[in-house]
């Protein structure tokens, strides 16, 4: 069955969130506000540094009698620290791991499918979608303290794609709900949560009655899983850049697009569109590092501008296409663009719709690019080191493998 493109709609009022700073203040500062629910999802829930504030505000809300959800992943987060756990049962704080590693770990193909998500809503008013996990931005599970804050980005939003956050929220949590309830023998209990994980789904027709705030930005949710919504996130990429007028920026982390991915960008390049790619230039994993190399060789023959982030980790996964004009188009979320993302996890990115917010998001990431950014030469690239291209060829292979048992094409 085709799937379809998402709808966007009109009544939203955005607001741009770069690093965990900002983006935990105002987590918190809507959390301290809740009177009846808060949701959370999130790759990553670090109790270093400044993503403890995070989790105090969820104990807070929950303390004073605010239904509290918390959804972490079972990999990114794995064991929650024993205080924290009983901290959070203290406070009435509900909390679930998204496919816990068992003793084999990632050695199972299944296990590599992951909630990469990051979501939040609040009161069913306010929610919040980007790519910022709950981990300080000067903090690194595996490289310690960061000289310079992690590049990131996050939107708060008012509006009704608002319900639409919530629903896919509600959804996952009476899935989860229902696997708990099959492995406690409660098989009447699983029936109920996944019912109510069907009946969570808003039905299309009443996303017309919503609501609308006073906002006028046009925006929409879109995800991707193993259902449902396999390739909406990548659909969407593609058809913005093929109706890109003047220019293209992305932002990306692990950037490894498939072939019609790349393509949609070599074609845009070649008929004289600006296409500009802001990638890692800082180490971070070895097979999202290196096998992102190879594919940049067609990339800079069709003209397309690579730039490398090296003032600290890039974990951006935006885009903006004609971002100076009136038909601007920018996505804020999830997703990367490699094949973890677009086959295997699942992801949610905002499409929006918006003059003011795609400017100033797109002069951003050209700032990025002028001040922390080295851009890659033709031939500099054309005579690296062997030895740079061999582990180039190691990280594609691993990919390739991992590809082929997972038994996807890409």
């Amino acid at each position: 069955m085709a799937q379809a493109d998402p709808q966007l709609h009109t009544g939203h009022r955005l607001a741009l969130l770069e690093g965990s700073q900002p983006y935990f203040a105002a987590l918190i500062a809507a959390m301290d506000a809740a009177q009846r629910e808060v949701w959370l999802e999130t790759y990553i829930f670090d109790l270093t540094g400044s993503g403890t504030a995070v989790a105090e505000a969820l104990a807070r809300a929950a303390q004073r009698g605010v239904h509290v959800r918390l959804v972490v992943d079972g990999v990114g987060t794995g064991h929650l620290p024993d205080a924290w756990q009983a901290r959070f049962n203290a406070a009435g704080v509900q909390w679930r791991v998204f496919s816990p590693v068992g003793r084999l770990g990632l050695l199972l193909p299944r296990q590599w499918r992951r909630l990469h998500r990051k979501l939040c809503v609040v009161d069913g008013v306010v929610a919040f979608c980007g790519g910022i996990n709950v981990l300080d931005d000067f903090h690194d599970p595996n490289h310690g303290t960061l000289a310079a804050p992690r590049f990131d980005f996050a939107v708060q939003v008012t509006g009704p794609l608002v319900s639409d956050v919530h629903a896919t929220m509600q959804q996952l949590w009476f899935q989860l709900q229902g696997l708990r309830n099959i492995r406690q023998r409660d098989f009447k209990g699983a029936v109920r949560s996944f019912r109510a994980a069907k009946l969570s789904v808003e039905p299309k027709s009443a996303a017309k009655n919503r609501a609308e705030s006073p906002g006028n930005s046009r925006a929409a949710l879109v995800l991707r899983d193993n259902f449902r919504n396999r390739t909406r996130i990548e659909r969407a990429y593609r058809k913005a850049i093929a109706s890109a007028h003047s220019d293209i920026v992305i932002a990306n982390a692990y950037f490894l697009p498939g072939s019609k991915l790349r393509r949609a960008l070599e074609m845009a390049a070649r008929r004289g569109v600006k296409v500009q790619l802001l990638l890692q230039g800082k180490y971070e994993y070895f097979m999202q590092y290196h096998a992102a190399r190879p594919v940049y060789g067609a990339l800079l023959r069709a003209g397309v501008e690579i730039h490398e982030y090296a003032a600290s980790f890039l974990h951006a996964k935006v885009a903006v296409v004609d971002g100076h004009t009136e038909r601007a188009w920018a996505t804020v979320g999830s997703s990367n663009l490699d094949p973890l993302s677009l086959l295997l996890a699942r992801e949610a990115n905002l499409l929006i719709e918006d003059a003011a917010f795609a400017r100033q998001l797109h002069d951003r990431l050209l700032q990025a690019m002028a001040c922390d950014g080295h851009r890659v030469n033709v031939a500099d690239y054309a005579n690296r080191p062997w030895l740079q291209r061999a582990k180039e060829r190691l990280a594609l292979v691993v990919v390739s493998v991992a590809l082929f048992v997972q038994g996807k094409r890409y």
